[in-house]
């Protein structure tokens, strides 16, 4: 459930008010940049070999101007009780037109991993992305053997649509992919609006 939503369609704040854990999803802002660098140096094992977010401040920067674009949202997952950040998810490559669609990316904080925390906070993700965004499709990428990020996608109701060899430069190699996707009509049928 959205608490507020800017006039461009992004949420400055979002929240989950159906039980635990509860969750809040708000915008990427500069004064995160401390926590959310200690988030990725601290999970360094948990992302690696699968993802490589940003680790300095110049980088935090330039996700932060990326995510202020029209075609890319970064949004921070926060728990509740504290509004500690345990997760990243960023929409990008919106592509309007007849179109409609984007890619889906996210990581988590190792400490808080296992907690449900990505899980409740994707519901809110996808909830946006298909009404305030007016998406029609969203795709995730994700590299065979990373069993916690299939599982979040599939619990979420993403489906296995193919497998693309050497699809992305991580870490300095090109990796593959299998590719998840999951369309507003499928949202809407595991989560009709009440």
């Amino acid at each position: 459930m959205l608490d507020r939503v800017r006039r461009t369609g992004r949420p400055e704040d979002a929240g989950s008010a159906a039980g635990p854990p509860a969750v809040r999803v708000r915008l990427i802002e500069h004064g995160d940049r401390d926590e959310f660098l200690a988030l990725v140096r601290e999970s360094r094992d948990l992302h690696r070999p699968w993802a490589y977010p940003p680790d300095r401040n110049e980088q935090f920067d330039e996700l932060v101007a990326r995510s202020r674009r029209d075609d890319v949202v970064t949004l921070l997952g926060c728990r509740a009780e504290d509004q500690a950040l345990f997760g990243v998810f960023t929409i990008s490559q919106i592509v309007r037109g007849s179109f409609q669609s984007a890619y889906l990316g996210y990581y988590g904080h190792a400490h808080y991993a296992r907690r449900g925390y990505m899980r409740e906070a994707l519901k809110i993700v996808l909830d946006h992305a298909f009404g305030p965004m007016g998406l029609h499709r969203i795709e995730a990428n994700i590299q065979p053997g990373n069993a916690p990020s299939t599982a979040l996608a599939l619990g979420a109701g993403f489906r296995l649509e193919g497998f693309s060899p050497r699809y992305l430069l991580i870490g300095g190699r090109w990796r593959d992919h299998e590719r998840y996707a999951i369309t507003v009509e499928e949202w809407r049928e595991r989560h009709p609006r009440k």
